[in-house]
């Protein structure tokens, strides 16, 4: 009893809407198949597992595809939108909710910068994983805000977590980018061969830049302070420990002087 009053001393009343307690657990658990799912190698199409492992088949060849560039500005951009269009819906309904909106509204516009300005790509993706990738983006932002939304006029959670959010959230986002850099800098223009990363905390982990969006996302939900950003975040830190698992496997099986000792995602750990 004391724990559960603690725990829930880090959140907003669950608010009386079927529709957030239903996508709370359908996006937890649906994030959370996904990563079970990368890590057995029944990867989504994009990035380095385009095509990687499957079998060539006449309905395959005719899937649609686009180039990687176009398919994550599709990724990012519904999400952006909807994140800004926030400010115009509801515009003025407290500090916690403008923190909210602003850390989306970042995150998404970093997402469009680095594909359009950093971002090197080398393959393409199939439209299906473009438009499910898309909509699952677009529908947890929306839903994360309108579950904001719901917390107006309610008391704060006892234990006020915003500001660690913040730096949470600040901390996640360089981090991110700043890795997403170092890759991009592994190849020169034209140039499609994948090659070990290195620098930052590369030689710790392959994933780096999956381990600081994970610390962005906690800030977030550490502004937010909803069930639902939590439960996002908690299936997010799955699907990226999938995915992250099967981009080492990925790197051995194409590497041999892969370093053994070089994690997945945490470092010393996984």
């Amino acid at each position: 009893m004391v724990l559960t009053e603690l725990l829930l001393s880090f959140f907003y009343s669950p608010p009386s809407s079927f529709f957030i307690s239903a996508m709370s657990i359908i996006n937890f658990a649906s994030l959370a198949n996904s990563g079970f799912m990368e890590s057995k190698g029944k990867n989504m199409q994009y990035a380095k597992f385009f095509n990687a492992g499957s079998v060539k088949t006449s309905s395959a060849d005719k899937k649609a595809k686009l180039s990687g560039r176009i398919g994550m500005l599709i990724f990012y951009s519904p999400a952006l939108l909807a994140s800004v269009a926030s400010f115009a819906l509801f515009p003025d309904e407290g500090p916690r909710f403008d923190l909210l909106r602003l850390a989306l509204t970042i995150h998404f516009s970093k997402r469009v910068f680095e594909v359009l300005f950093i971002h090197k790509f080398s393959g393409g993706m199939e439209v299906e994983a473009a438009i499910i990738i898309s909509f699952s983006y677009f529908a947890s932002t929306a839903t994360m805000i309108y579950a904001q939304h719901l917390t107006y006029g309610l008391p704060e959670p006892p234990i006020d977590l915003k500001y660690a959010g913040i730096l949470l959230f600040l901390q996640g986002i360089s981090g991110n980018f700043y890795h997403h850099y170092l890759l991009s800098k592994l190849r020169t223009i034209g140039d499609k061969r994948y090659k070990i990363p290195q620098g930052g905390l590369f030689s710790l982990v392959i994933c780096p830049h999956y381990l600081f969006e994970i610390l962005g996302f906690i800030g977030v939900s550490f502004i937010a302070q909803t069930l639902y950003a939590f439960s996002f975040t908690l299936g997010t830190l799955f699907l990226l420990m999938g995915r992250s698992f099967a981009t080492r496997k990925w790197y051995r099986s194409k590497f041999d002087n892969f370093p053994e000792n070089t994690k997945s995602l945490i470092p010393y750990v996984f």
